[in-house]
């Protein structure tokens, strides 16, 4: 949404008065979502590496240390995205986990 100031300058009034008015709009940032996965007791660690590197493009280093996070925690942030970025993400992480017959849980709040 755009925030609209407008600022006004008038001159005594006569002939050849000139008024003129500038409006200036600033663009709001968007809102931000981090996606989350939630820890179970069957998803193997190994999945959640290569959901971490596939969806969320993160090294091996990056999604081992991610998983372990989550594994140890409940929960592990895999990134920080825009609305309809982070809802997309949910649904491929939700979608291919189904697919996989793994009940790993990807959920999104807003930051």
């Amino acid at each position: 949404m755009a925030d609209k100031r407008s600022r006004s300058v008038s001159v005594p009034e006569g002939p050849g008065t000139v008024v003129m008015t500038r409006t200036s709009s600033r663009t709001k940032r968007p809102s931000m979502y981090r996606v989350l996965l939630l820890n179970d007791d069957y998803t193997p660690m190994e999945f959640v590496i290569q959901i971490l590197e596939r969806f969320f493009n993160k090294n091996k280093e990056d999604a081992t240390r991610i998983m372990m996070h989550v594994h140890q925690t409940g929960v592990g942030e895999c990134g920080v995205f825009t609305y309809e970025v982070a809802e997309t993400k949910v649904t491929q992480v939700m979608d291919f986990s189904r697919k996989h017959q793994h009940p790993l849980q990807c959920v999104m709040e807003k930051k």
